[in-house]
């Protein structure tokens, strides 16, 4: 205690003694609590304050008058004057001010707009009563549509007035009327509502598993469960209003939702969008802490879950699976993956606030784990469509990897993966042979390959000791895969089919840039590099180099730098904005033949008597999108907080722009950070502008190529 506050007492205690002399007793006591009183006390509010109750009847009336003769309450329009005079400092003082919860803008801080009748005003955050628990720790918390009573500071902020640390001494619940005719939904299971039309309105019972975020925290949606299957409701109002483990009954619309910007592409691929309910309104709620029901859930490994086909119905319904939890920051965020035993096939967690929605993951950071988990939806571009996820549960029961089934997880996941079902050509392909797994614990597990129709497909040994897999003659052969470890055996087989063409003999990369744009032609060459910020490559012979941009993601099935192709498109020229000449290309390119192998690209047209002083030169307005120039130059990389941007420096200091979206589609340049390199680079303008940007292609080390492989790792 400290000593101003005992010395207050000794003098309190005093006074008592001498009014005991002339006073009766209930003086005394009154007088006592007069002195020790200093600042104005919390009154006590009825119980009944917080009653649920319909709007504009009685009760509330009534506890709106006990707060009158409780507190000294303002109007809104006069917190609105005082916050004015105050300005962005504030008031030193505290006021009681009360109104009507219009919106709450983020129920994780309690950030709301209420009104009175005289005005409303912005609530930047709201506290529990005595300022110990922020809103979103709070057992209670006000919804839309209820009354609560704020001891607040009133400021501006950007000249608005606002409330500040606003702490909840009471609210009243208001039982609002839905807004709709609840008998104009059908009830019905989860597992049922899954299925449902498009439009159909429905009314679900579940227990809310997950709730999701938007930027900046804000819930924006629950996952549903009842124990025949789960789906996805995407409300905000509801996401706030709600805990998990509460057991809520909705009114909703079924919707099938994509990104208004990437239907075009999801068409393409056949993906319907992400199940769920949407218009939806929270009808009735336990505020229980129920147990959720994840019986249901079929059991998938990862690898599964990926590879599921876009066009089935899949999205936010969960799967139990055992999965890797990674945690990999980035500049200005963190992503979260989820990986199957091998460590890489996956993906990871769909956010909106840069990872932040997933703190709760980093328990699990390199724990392999039970994970409740869920495809919420797919990213579609013209070339991909990929499932993005979503944990709903995370469990760490110390998993150990059994052993025996090393042979079976070697064959799945190194094995078969390496083959395709049919080949129009030698692919030459160096197989696995050894496999070993910290993850799991197992080293020297072998793979060995045989073939029951060796003219078809048959396996040799290189200078190298590799084993190489090889396509002859057309027809099909059964491959026999055996993993081995310790006294552990597994066999699986697959039926490949190989089936070359005629050789079909395109025209050469010079013919073609030579075709009038608009022809559809058929060019042969070797795959080269990626395009970035398109999905493509570059076709390249001895005459020259040429942009191919693909379209259809089946493009990709086996596509690889170095393979020989003949493709079929349309010969064009690219350019979204108004100057320069723009992009020579092939558009809507298609493989009619893809003759595999491992060959190096031709360099005999790259121009190599040039810096990157006279690319930085180049006239926009003339054609050099077909032009591969060796240069050395300096890669400058610059990553802050808040973004990472890249480019190459020349000779003279000037900087060329490396043609992105994203600064992140180089991260394979990102160790040659602030080094001379030689790099191939094509001169590239998609979008328009008076000046080239580049496209690295390659760097050239003294061990060889470092290759850009963007679309190869990710779109395929």
């Amino acid at each position: 205690m400290k000593l101003t506050k005992i010395i207050s007492l000794l003098l309190v205690l005093t006074m008592a003694l001498t009014m005991l002399a002339s006073c009766n007793l209930e003086d005394v006591l009154a007088g006592i609590m007069g002195s020790i009183t200093t600042q104005p006390t919390t009154p006590t509010i009825p119980s009944s304050s917080t009653s649920t109750t319909d709007k504009g009847e009685g009760d509330p009336e009534d506890d709106k008058d006990a707060w009158d003769e409780a507190y000294e309450i303002i109007t809104i329009a006069e917190a609105i004057e005082i916050a004015k005079q105050a300005g962005q400092d504030g008031t030193s003082d505290r006021y009681y001010i009360r109104g009507e919860v219009k919106t709450i803008s983020n129920p994780s801080y309690g950030e709301m707009t209420i009104s009175d009748g005289t005005g409303e005003i912005y609530v930047y955050g709201t506290y529990s009563h005595d300022g110990a628990l922020k809103f979103s720790e709070m057992d209670e918390t006000p919804v839309k549509g209820d009354e609560v009573l704020l001891h607040c500071i009133l400021s501006t902020y950007n000249d608005s007035p606002q409330v500040k640390n606003a702490r909840l001494i009471d609210f009243i619940t208001v039982d609002v009327p839905p807004s709709v005719n609840p008998d104009d939904y059908t009830e019905m299971a989860i597992v049922d509502a899954r299925d449902a039309a498009v439009g159909t309105l429905i009314k679900v019972t579940g227990v809310v598993a997950q709730i999701t975020y938007a930027n900046g925290m804000k819930p924006s949606g629950v996952y549903l469960v009842d124990g025949t299957n789960s789906i996805y409701v995407y409300d905000g109002d509801i996401a706030g209003q709600v805990k998990i483990g509460n057991k809520i009954t909705v009114l909703g619309e079924k919707d099938m939702w994509i990104l208004e910007t990437e239907k075009s592409s999801a068409e393409k691929h056949g993906y319907e969008g992400c199940c769920q309910l949407s218009s939806a309104i929270l009808y009735e709620n336990d505020k229980g802490s129920n147990e959720i029901d994840f019986s249901w859930c079929e059991e998938k490994t990862v690898k599964e879950i990926v590879n599921s086909p876009v066009t089935e119905n899949v999205t936010t319904t969960i799967y139990k699976t055992t999965a890797l939890v990674k945690k990999v920051p980035g500049n200005g965020f963190v992503n979260y993956y989820f990986f199957d035993l091998d460590g890489k096939t996956g993906n990871y967690t769909y956010t909106q606030c840069n990872g932040s929605d997933f703190a709760w993951l980093d328990e699990f950071d390199g724990e392999i784990c039970t994970v409740y988990l869920s495809p919420i939806n797919a990213k579609s571009t013209m070339s991909d469509c990929y499932f993005r996820m979503m944990p709903v549960k995370v469990i760490d029961e110390g998993f150990e990897f059994d052993l025996s089934k090393t042979p079976e997880h070697v064959v799945e996941y190194y094995g078969v993966d390496q083959f395709l079902t049919e080949y129009t050509g030698n692919p030459l392909l160096k197989l696995v042979t050894s496999v070993d797994s910290d993850l799991l614990g197992f080293e020297g597990a072998t793979l060995t390959y045989t073939s029951d129709n060796e003219s078809v497909v048959y396996f040799t040994t290189d200078e190298e000791g590799n084993t190489v897999f090889n396509c002859g003659v057309n027809g099909t052969a059964t491959v026999t895969i055996t993993a081995t470890y310790e006294d552990y055996t597994h066999t699986e087989t697959v039926s490949i089919t190989v089936n070359a063409p005629s050789e079909s003999k395109g025209l050469t990369i010079e013919e073609a840039i030579d075709i009038a744009v608009g022809e559809i032609i058929q060019v042969e060459g070797i795959v080269g590099p990626s395009l970035v910020n398109r999905s493509g490559f570059y076709l390249i012979d001895e005459t020259g180099v040429i942009a191919v941009v693909v379209k259809d993601a089946d493009v990709w099935e086996g596509l690889a730098i170095g393979q020989k192709v003949v493709i079929e498109g349309k010969r064009d020229k690219f350019n979204s904005g108004s100057k320069g000449y723009g992009v020579t290309c092939i558009t809507s390119a298609t493989v009619v033949a893809n003759y595999y192998g491992s060959h190096e690209y031709s360099t005999e047209s790259f121009i190599t008597d040039k810096t990157l002083d006279d690319f930085y030169a180049l006239n926009a307005d003339e054609d050099h999108s077909t032009e591969v120039y060796v240069c050395t130059g300096k890669i400058n990389w610059v990553e802050t907080a808040y973004y990472t941007s890249i480019q190459l420096l020349t000779p003279n200091g000037e900087k060329i722009s490396l043609y992105s979206s994203s600064a992140n589609q180089y991260n394979w340049l990102k160790e040659f950070s602030g080094e001379e390199i030689t790099v191939e680079i094509v001169p590239c303008n998609w979008n328009g502008k008076n000046y080239y940007a580049g496209c690295v292609i390659a760097v050239i080390t003294e061990d060889g190529k470092v290759y850009n492989e963007l679309n190869f790792t990710t779109g395929k």
